[in-house]
C-alpha cells in the first residue's frame, strides 16, 4: 500500500475519536487519489448496502432500468412474481452488455449474438447452441445480487455478505416515521454525472453551511444556513434539520402525523455510503451516488411526492434542477482546487452546519481506517 493511501487511512483513524471541534477537513488526497478510490470500490461499495433509487420506479412486471455501480453494469427488473431483482447486465456468452436504458420488456436480448434472458435472468434462448456438447443452458443465468427495500428505497449488496440493513438504521427511524417516506410516490429519476469526487457531493448535500452563499436566491430564502440543527449519529447515518424561514409559506399537503415542528423543516439524512435525501413535508428528494473516477461521480437522483398530492410539478422539478446546477458549479470548481499542491485543510465551522461531514468521516474510518484489517 503506497504512502498516500496509508496517510489517508491514518487521517481517517485519527478523526474517528476526536471531538468535533478538533477535527479538520481531510487532506486533498482523500478526494483525488486513484488508489484510495480502488479501496473504496472494493471495501465499501462492493461490501456494503448501496442505494440504487426508489423501488416504485418499477411499478409493474416488465419494468426495468440499467445503471452501473463501481464498474459493474446492472439490470434492475420487476418480475412477473412482482419481485424486484438486480441482475448483472453482462451476457454469459462473451461479456457484451445485455440491455440499455429503461422501459418495459418481458425479455432482454444481447444484440451481439442474440442470447436472450427473461426478467429473472434465466437464459431462454441461445441461437445455434443446442448441438454444442459443452453448453448447459440452465447454468447460464445472469448473476443476481442481494437486495433490500428500506422505506421504499432499493439497496443492493454486491458481495452478498452484508448484514440486514433495516436493523442498522433503527435509530434513524424515529426521525423519519412521521414523514411517511415509504409511501412517497415516484415522480421521476434522472441519471447524470458531475466532475467531482463522490464524497464531495455527499458532503455538500449534508451540510448547511453553503446554503447562504451557494444558493442565495433559491434555498437561502427558504432554508438559511443559520437555521440548521445537527442530529447526532450512531455511525450508520448522518442527519440534520433544515428549518424554514418563519416568513416562508407552508409547504403542504402534509402527512397526517407530521408535527408542527416537522411542518416547518426538511429532515436531511444520509444512509452511508451513497444515499443522501431530503424529506420535506410535501416532497422527497434523493441522490444515489457512485464513483465514476476519482474526479467524477455518477448520480441517480429523483423526487417523490405524497400519494394525495398532484405529483411532482414542473415548478418543483425546475427548482431542484437550478439548485443542483448551483451545487455542480461550486463542486466542480472545488475539485480543481483540490489538485493544488498548496491546499492546506482548514477547520470546520460548527457542528450544526458541518457536523454530518465528520459523521461520514467516522463511517469511512470504520471501513477503511488504518486500524481496519482489509484482508
Amino acid at each position: 500500500m503506497n504512502k498516500v493511501v496509508t496517510n489517508i487511512r491514518e487521517n481517517l483513524t485519527t478523526r474517528k475519536s476526536l471531538p468535533f471541534e478538533k477535527v479538520k477537513v481531510m487532506p486533498a488526497s482523500y478526494y483525488t487519489s486513484d488508489d484510495f478510490l480502488q479501496l473504496e470500490s472494493d471495501h465499501v461499495f462492493r461490501r456494503d448496502w448501496v442505494c440504487l433509487g426508489r423501488a416504485d420506479e418499477l411499478k409493474q412486471a416488465g419494468d426495468f432500468y440499467t445503471t452501473e455501480l463501481v464498474g459493474e453494469p446492472l439490470l434492475v427488473t420487476r418480475g412477473k412474481d412482482d419481485q424486484i431483482r438486480v441482475l448483472s447486465n453482462v451476457c454469459r456468452h462473451r461479456g457484451n452488455i445485455v440491455a440499455s436504458g429503461h422501459g418495459n420488456r418481458s425479455r432482454f436480448t444481447c444484440n451481439y449474438h442474440a442470447w436472450t434472458y427473461d426478467l429473472d435472468g434465466e437464459l431462454v434462448a441461445a441461437p445455434l447452441m443446442s448441438k454444442v456438447k459443452a453448453f448447459d443452458q440452465s447454468s447460464c443465468k445472469l448473476p443476481s445480487f442481494k437486495t433490500e427495500i428500506w422505506l421504499g428505497f432499493l439497496f443492493v449488496n454486491l458481495d452478498g455478505n452484508a448484514d440486514p440493513l433495516a436493523p442498522r438504521l433503527s435509530s434513524l427511524m424515529p426521525y423519519l416515521e412521521n414523514y411517511d417516506v415509504a409511501d412517497r410516490a415516484h415522480g421521476f429519476t434522472e441519471q447524470t454525472s458531475w466532475e467531482t469526487n463522490w464524497k464531495c457531493l455527499a458532503e455538500n448535500f449534508m451540510e448547511g453551511y453553503h446554503l447562504d452563499a451557494t444558493h442565495p436566491t433559491t434555498l437561502n430564502p427558504l432554508t438559511p444556513s443559520g437555521l440548521c440543527e445537527y442530529v447526532p449519529s450512531d455511525g450508520q447515518f448522518n442527519a440534520y434539520y433544515s428549518y424554514y424561514d418563519p416568513n416562508y409559506p407552508e409547504r403542504g399537503p402534509f402527512p397526517p402525523n407530521l408535527t408542527e415542528k416537522e411542518k416547518r423543516c426538511s429532515f436531511m439524512f444520509g444512509v452511508f455510503p451513497n444515499l443522501v435525501a431530503a424529506a420535506a413535508p410535501n416532497i422527497l428528494i434523493y441522490l444515489c451516488l457512485s464513483p465514476k473516477t476519482n474526479n467524477a461521480v455518477n448520480v441517480r437522483w429523483g423526487m417523490s411526492s405524497l400519494p394525495q398530492s398532484e405529483g411532482i410539478t414542473k415548478d418543483q422539478r425546475d427548482f431542484m434542477n437550478l439548485v443542483n446546477a448551483e451545487d455542480k458549479v461550486k463542486l466542480e470548481a472545488m475539485q480543481k482546487g483540490l489538485q493544488s499542491h498548496y491546499f492546506v485543510p482548514g477547520p470546520f465551522s460548527n457542528e450544526h452546519l458541518e457536523g454530518p461531514i465528520v459523521d461520514m468521516y467516522r463511517y469511512m474510518a470504520s471501513r477503511l481506517g488504518s486500524d481496519i484489517d482489509l484482508g
